[in-house]
């Protein structure tokens, strides 16, 4: 199947997706669980019924909620230098309020072996870690797994330190499944994560203060259809919820506006679906995936033939697609950019990172795409640079044609994307992952043990 000419041009002329966009990040902070993220999600919902999409509705579920108040790193020895205010120090989503002091220790990069060789200094102390995953490891290492091995080896808080220049702390959550973590932890700046590591290399200490606030509360999702309204169905995913310290542009507001405008391209009287497509915003990614959860909780997966979930999908306009080892779902994408002389790359690491592992846990088929960047890790991610500016409306509209040409594939009777039981995803996950799941409890498959 191909898009027909008419919807290409009219997306590749449409100022839709980019309004959405911009209705987004003008909402301020969608923190997860706040009245931001409502906002944010009545923005989709309205787009999507401007789109021509059917049903469009918001669903409200419960999470563990968590607030952020002031924060501080407070330097004692060998030189007292107080830092403050959210331009400098950042709470983690999902840590414990508290106030800890303590020798600094840098794990560098906090791989597994730089925390097995300063093993005996991190009791009592505070670790800090860089952001960074060294070339040399074959897979990311998450800010959750430094965090969960800080605690794990007697630290008393712990330390995220930005490995991009420029004077931005980066925020993320911990990665507990039972909140709240057991160590006050925050994120600093590259420039202050340095002079920590000079510092530490006199002996150096230092005091660790995080107010904030853990709470049940609620969360939302957005969901509409376009096609015939068939039981077997396609995911078109994105997560509207962002950090509460920046627009959240391209982490997730350009996943959100994608929907919406892929939404618009495939609700077109002159597109044909054979199966129908539901479009969901899911709420509350940052802090768990929770808005994943409950749609896959909530669903009949057998269903679910796959599910394309898009997540910093404006750094660019060349795709890149984590398959999960689905192939058939790869293959796919590889026909629509050849078809449409775009660029693909592809990773086929099945990830526990991103709202498609909901899915793909249980061996439902689902994809993560992206899009490439010359920066180093999550580049303004989760930081206060990921504003609009940094994006390109152009790029934006030829990642939605993209999408679109993909998911209308993906939709027709003719293609097949068979699933895996849950004990074959379970075998086929790298043994780091498994490790890093099993350190924050996060681990699904308990039950076939």
């Amino acid at each position: 199947m191909r898009l027909p000419n008419a919807a290409v041009g009219d997306a590749q002329t449409s100022g839709f997706g980019w309004d959405v966009l911009t209705d987004l990040v003008d909402v301020g902070s969608r923190m997860a669980g706040q009245a931001g993220e409502r906002r944010g999600a009545e923005v989709v919902r309205d787009a999507l019924e401007r789109a021509g999409a059917r049903d469009a509705r918001i669903e409200e579920f419960e999470i563990p909620g968590w607030w952020r108040g002031d924060s501080s790193l407070s330097i004692h020895e060998p030189h007292e230098r107080v830092h403050d205010g959210q331009q400098d120090v950042l709470a983690l989503p999902g840590c414990p309020a508290g106030e800890a002091t303590g020798r600094v220790v840098d794990v560098g990069d906090g791989t597994y072996e730089e925390f097995e060789e300063k093993a005996e200094e991190l009791d009592g102390a505070i670790a800090m870690a860089s952001s960074a995953t060294p070339e040399s490891v074959d897979r990311w290492i998450h800010r959750m797994e430094k965090y969960v091995n800080a605690a794990d080896h007697g630290a008393v808080a712990f330390v995220f330190r930005n490995h991009l220049d420029g004077s931005l702390p980066p925020t993320g959550e911990v990665g507990y499944h039972e909140r709240p973590g057991p160590i006050p932890a925050v994120g600093v700046s590259c420039e202050v994560g340095k002079r920590l590591a000079r510092y530490a290399e006199e002996g150096c200490e230092a005091t660790v203060s995080v107010d904030c606030r853990n709470e049940a509360t609620t969360s939302v999702n957005v969901e509409a259809e376009v096609g015939p309204d068939t039981d077997e169905h396609v995911l078109l995913t994105a997560h509207v919820d962002a950090h509460d310290i920046a627009d959240g542009a391209n982490d997730n507001g350009a996943g959100s506006a994608l929907v919406a405008a892929v939404g618009r391209i495939l609700a077109r009287d002159d597109v044909e679906l054979d199966t129908r497509v539901r479009l969901v915003t899911f709420g509350s990614e940052e802090i768990g995936l929770w808005g994943a959860y409950h749609c896959a909780e909530t669903t009949d997966l057998d269903d679910t033939n796959c599910v394309v979930n898009l997540d910093g999908a404006c750094s660019s306009r060349n795709l890149r697609v984590g398959t999960n080892e689905f192939e058939e779902m790869g293959s796919v994408f590889e026909a629509v950019t050849d078809d449409l002389d775009a660029s693909l790359s592809t990773d086929d690491t099945i990830s526990p990172h991103g709202d498609q592992w909901a899915f793909v846990q249980e061996g439902v088929p689902a994809v993560m795409t992206s899009t490439t960047s010359e920066q180093s890790g999550r580049g303004w991610g989760h930081t206060h640079a990921d504003t609009l500016d940094k994006l390109d409306s152009r790029d934006l509209r030829d990642v939605a044609v993209q999408v679109a040409e993909a998911v209308a594939r993906l939709a027709a009777a003719d293609v097949e994307t068979p699933g895996r039981s849950r004990a074959e995803m379970r075998d086929a996950i790298d043994e780091g992952y498994e490790q890093e799941l099993r350190m924050g409890g996060r681990w699904p498959y308990a039950d076939l043990e």
